[in-house]
């Protein structure tokens, strides 16, 4: 209580004597709303005077100066509201006293300057809005901002006097820049000139004159002609090549002004193949809608553009020889692009085999009438160039379809092969010469074993040549294949092929278990004989050994029964 009675106290003695404040005779406010019980210090997070009640509001760097910076007299009432009344005019009045047009309470810096300048005399557009404020204010750097011209001529009389493409002097161009070029453009070349007498419309819709005229001290030698701008382009044309086909230098025949020199007509087409007749007419846009390689246009495509599948024209051209599911050969058959084509199955000369295959040019190289149905009439060449085998110096006949048929690549192909019949396995590598004649028809065996020396001599079961066989292969041999064969055992060695032996074995190693050495044979192995049971069943045989040797000298004909004794004998089908 005591602390608000001395407030009080305070307050009173305040009001008491307000005829002596130093704010002056005419303040409304309270002490209170400013100051408190601490002392005349004024804290700016106690005060309650809000100044934006007043007519100078504080906003940005206003709102953090001390009072009695704007108010150095204490007296409020006689504190001015323009900023010049605080502020030096550091431009000297070369931009007028309106602060606020460039800056704000926040900072002096200016960031919006192209803005500012939108709003005066001269807004910046185009290269003006990227200039350096001291190419046009000269004494920028003092801060002094001196009224300029506006007209072009004020700032760019030198660009005017030194310009020599073309010369504006000698040319007596006016000096009113903007009759030629456009104040919002980066460079000279935006040009506003009027050129009626050769519009500049579309593709001629330039800004840079150079362009068109390319020699600097006169703008009046040059031709109306497309050719004569447009030479490069006409012979670097390749949609189509225009020199290679002769097409006209004359522009205007196929194109218009419109930019990229499409869209283009070019009537002669239909002499090739009519696309602005019959039923191709518009069904078009670009020439690359058929001629998709542009850098060759006798290629095209008809399958890229119909909506046909290859699975639906097989079944639609089905039984029609010729029928590929290309390009070239739609347009052999439909040379006019209509529906009814050409079926080769229905003339004189049936298409099979390769010739299915193959472009009509091939054959029809002088047209379509006349042409040749033998075969040597178009492959005398083939005949002559033919080495597997050599047809000229062999003598053969120059009737094709004596050994060929239609089938690609001549194969296969038959010969009457008399001398040397092409049976059994040698029927299979019939249509393929090479496989005996190797490229030579003249030295070639007849034998077995001249084609067949490597064969006898890397046999190892049995090792023919260690073994001394017979080099006529026919001997053990057939023509068909080289397994099964036969071999004269019973008489010379053993019977295997009669006796009890006869169909008792398969390959020649179940006796001869050495491959290396036929001399070696086991008897002991293939019989179900025990040691014990052969010694028990040959106890009065005299000079008895278990052993295969042994057995072949008592049993030579590989019988059972031996010098009235019968062996325990069993088939190996019977184990």
């Amino acid at each position: 209580m005591r602390g608000l009675s001395l407030i009080l106290i305070f307050l009173v003695a305040v009001f008491s004597q307000s005829s002596d404040s130093p704010h002056g005779d005419n303040l409304e406010i309270g002490c209170d709303d400013c100051h408190n019980s601490k002392g005349w210090e004024i804290d700016r997070n106690d005060i309650i005077f809000d100044h934006n009640i007043t007519s100078f509001q504080l906003e940005g760097l206003h709102q953090y100066v001390n009072c009695v910076t704007c108010h150095p007299t204490l007296v409020f009432s006689e504190a001015e509201t323009e900023c010049v009344s605080c502020h030096t005019d550091m431009h000297q009045q070369t931009v007028g006293l309106e602060c606020v047009r460039c800056h704000t309470t926040n900072s002096w810096m200016v960031d919006n300057i192209t803005e500012i300048h939108q709003q005066g005399r001269f807004p910046l557009l185009g290269a003006h809005a990227t200039a350096d404020c001291y190419e046009c204010h000269k004494s920028a750097s003092l801060l002094l901002f001196e009224p300029l011209g506006v007209e072009c001529i004020d700032c760019h009389r030198g660009d005017y006097l030194a310009t020599t493409s073309p010369n504006h002097v000698e040319n007596d161009y006016s000096t009113d820049c903007a009759e030629c070029h456009k104040m919002d453009a980066f460079s000279w070349v935006g040009t506003d000139y009027t050129h009626a007498f050769f519009p500049l419309v579309e593709g001629h819709a330039i800004n840079d004159c150079r362009e068109c005229h390319t020699d600097p001290q006169s703008y009046s030698n040059i031709s109306a002609e497309c050719f004569s701008c447009h030479e490069a382009d006409y012979n670097s044309a390749v949609v189509p090549n225009h020199q290679q086909a002769g097409l006209s230098t004359n522009c205007n025949e196929c194109h218009t002004l419109s930019v990229g020199w499409s869209p283009a007509d070019f009537p002669e087409h239909d002499v090739l193949f009519p696309i602005y007749s019959g039923e191709h007419n518009g069904e078009w846009n670009s020439c690359v809608d058929c001629h998709n390689n542009p850098s060759n246009i006798s290629i095209f495509t008809c399958i890229d553009c119909h909506e046909h599948n290859k699975t639906d024209m097989d079944d639609e051209h089905q039984g029609i020889g010729g029928y590929l599911y290309n390009s070239i050969a739609c347009l052999e058959c439909h040379p006019t692009g209509s529906e009814d084509g050409f079926d080769h199955n229905q003339s004189n000369f049936p298409l099979t085999g390769a010739h299915t295959t193959t472009q009509c040019v091939d054959c029809h190289t002088t047209g379509y009438s006349g042409t040749p149905t033998i075969c040597l009439e178009c492959h005398t060449p083939d005949f002559n160039q033919t080495t597997n085998p050599d047809h000229v110096d062999a003598g053969f006949s120059n009737e094709c379809l004596e050994c060929h048929t239609t089938n690609p690549g001549w194969t296969p192909a038959t010969f009457d092969h008399d001398d040397y019949p092409l049976n059994g396995a040698h029927a299979s590598i019939a249509t393929d010469c090479n496989a005996c004649h190797s490229g030579n028809y003249s030295t070639t065996p007849n034998t077995c074993f001249g084609c067949h020396e490597d064969d006898y001599n890397q046999t190892t079961d049995p090792p023919h040549a260690s073994a001394q066989f017979s080099t006529d292969c026919l001997t053990c041999h057939t023509e068909l294949v080289w397994d099964p064969s036969t071999f004269d055992h019973d008489n010379q060695y053993f019977p295997i092929y009669s006796g009890e032996h006869n169909g008792e074995w398969t390959s020649c190693v179940e006796c001869h278990t050495v491959p290396s050495n036929y001399a070696l044979f086991s008897c002991i192995d293939c019989h179900e004989h025990n040691k014990t049971d052969m010694d028990d069943d040959h106890q009065d045989v005299t000079d008895y050994i278990y052993e295969s040797n042994a057995c072949f000298e008592c049993h030579p004909l590989g019988e059972e029964k031996f010098n009235g004794m019968y062996l325990r004998f069993k088939k190996p089908t019977e184990r």
